[in-house]
């Protein structure tokens, strides 16, 4: 796959998305996760936040090892995003489908990532829209085209390692493809 023996990938999003889920379904080890009680209300059933980041690995079939780092969703955790994205090869932005705010949050994510790691590839993964049936995928894609940005976007469930590994294979493509 690479000439390197590990590559880094951030999972990016606001707080309940579903960043800790997504990197636990699909690591080759338990994962160090700095996770705290809420002090704030979420939707849902989410009574923990990340504070700092989440760590695990994966291993590809070529021997790559695959770095997994989950970044804090509260914005007062924002300065952990440019410590946490450095030396990253891409970004899985992760979304919740249900969320009546996603294309906003699509917003300010892609912001956020093109402040701290402009030209980062990244993918855009969206949970739990088995749960809202309002879900649109066109304001996201909207959101994505005002950017000018050319991205896969896709649904998955964070807590199947299939569907999280779908996500993955996407960003490594685009950001394999970026780097030729």
């Amino acid at each position: 796959m690479t000439d390197l023996d590990a590559v880094k990938i951030v999972f990016a999003g606001p707080v309940g998305a579903g960043k800790t889920t997504a990197i636990r379904s699909v690591s080759d080890m338990p994962p160090v996760s700095t996770e705290v009680p809420l002090l704030e209300d979420v939707d849902g059933d989410k009574t923990t936040t990340t504070v700092a980041l989440d760590f695990s690995t994966l291993l590809l079939d070529d021997g790559t090892v695959v770095q997994l780092y989950g970044l804090p969703g509260q914005e007062h955790f924002g300065f952990m995003r440019a410590i946490v994205l450095s030396g990253a090869i891409g970004a899985v932005l992760v979304l919740n489908g249900a969320d009546e705010q996603v294309a906003e949050h699509c917003r300010e994510w892609l912001a956020s990532l093109n402040e701290v790691a402009a030209g980062i590839p990244i993918v855009v993964g969206i949970t739990r829209t088995d749960i809202a049936p309002a879900f649109d995928l066109g304001e996201v894609r909207a959101v994505l085209r005002a950017a000018d940005m050319v991205t896969p976007v896709m649904t998955f469930d964070a807590r199947e390692s299939a569907q999280t590994g779908q996500v993955l294979r996407s960003l490594l493509a685009v950001a394999l493809a970026d780097a030729c």
